[in-house]
């Protein structure tokens, strides 16, 4: 066989020489090489603006974003999630992504509702703090260093409170009865739970679950999730382009939505606990009061032909029973799951 050539150390170099990549010229601002997304370690700030139907507002406040997030002088990208809109906002957008890439559009085929696109945003954001406003130009982006900075002070939430509102009275005086409602149940002492303009850690919008209309009670779910929740008063604009997209409908949606939360975040894997406890109260109320009537008559002071009251006094017991039974019912099938929790975790010392 013929003796194989050894290779020199010159030519081993000149090798790993032609392996390595070329070296890519200048490239536009927040573009990667060969049109790849920036690394998302490099990222500091992910801004998360859903929207909907917001074509005119859209390029005003990409304007303001960009001088705001490039005057802070941290890495950056904004996402924005278009919510189905019937307008031409996505054309807008597609526009401003291919002038920028540090500017991101996910587009939802049909309108799911802004709690939908947030979290679509938040499982897109790779920067270490999210911030989120909404699009029509009433949150003022000036106002993302100032959350940064009260969020570095040690929270895991910071949100927006409009104290001096710029909206019609319609919309003011429900919205204080409904905070005032949700401050008093959950006893998280901040006046605006539904401010769009909040910023977060990421560990927050990677933990918290927001789907139907919940994106109202961020800041209970990430309490109740044993996160830090601060406020800071901010700046509120009048709407500058079209209307308002939330009807009278968002108030009972409003309620009901509480009503899950409560539900889901206290008792989804105890659901006796709730149940339960209202199964007993109902029981012994009505066996306090059918054994009041009973003493009564055999004490002979009153008769029980003519007492609706004993007839109440059972529906109480049988609905009381009904409870109880609904809650083993809901611990059997919570049992039945068989599922590991997940449990959020501030620190682990190895």
């Amino acid at each position: 066989m013929p003796e194989e050539k050894k290779e020199t150390p010159q030519k081993k170099q000149y090798r790993r020489k032609r392996r390595q990549p070329p070296k890519k010229g200048p490239q536009k601002e927040g573009q990667s090489p060969r049109g790849q997304q920036a690394d998302s370690k490099s990222i500091a700030v992910s801004v998360v603006v859903p929207l909907y139907n917001e074509e005119d507002s859209i390029p005003e406040l990409s304007d303001e974003l960009k001088g705001v997030l490039g005057g802070m002088g941290m890495p950056y990208e904004i996402i924005y999630v278009d919510d189905g809109s019937t307008d031409g906002s996505f054309k807008v957008l597609r526009d401003l992504h291919r002038n920028n890439k540090r500017i991101k559009v996910i587009r939802m085929r049909t309108n799911f509702g802004k709690s939908a696109a947030l979290a679509l945003g938040f499982q897109h954001a790779s920067g270490d703090i999210v911030v989120t406003l909404d699009a029509d130009l009433q949150d003022d982006p000036a106002e993302i260093p100032n959350l940064v900075k009260e969020l570095k002070k040690g929270y895991d939430v910071v949100s927006g409170w409009k104290k001096r509102r710029r909206d019609p009275i319609t919309k003011t005086i429900p919205s204080k009865l409904f905070n005032y409602t949700v401050r008093l149940v959950t006893g998280i002492k901040i006046h605006d739970f539904n401010c769009g303009l909040k910023a977060y850690r990421k560990n927050v919008v990677k933990t918290i679950k927001v789907y139907g209309e919940l994106h109202r009670f961020i800041p209970v779910l990430a309490h109740w999730q044993g996160f830090s929740i601060g406020e800071l008063i901010v700046k509120h604009r009048r709407r500058k382009f079209g209307r308002t997209k939330f009807g009278i409908t968002r108030f009972m949606k409003g309620f009901l939505d509480f009503i899950t939360v409560i539900f889901t975040t206290r008792f989804a894997t105890r659901p006796l606990h709730l149940f339960g406890t209202i199964g007993l109260v109902s029981f012994f109320t009505g066996f306090i009061i059918d054994a009041y009537l009973a003493i009564q008559w055999f004490l002979g002071n009153i008769t029980l032909s003519n007492r609706p009251l004993l007839l109440a006094g059972f529906l109480l017991i049988i609905v009381g029973v009904q409870f109880f039974a609904i809650g083993l019912l809901g611990e059997m099938i919570s049992r039945g799951q068989n599922r590991e929790e997940e449990y959020p975790i501030r620190d682990i010392l190895d």
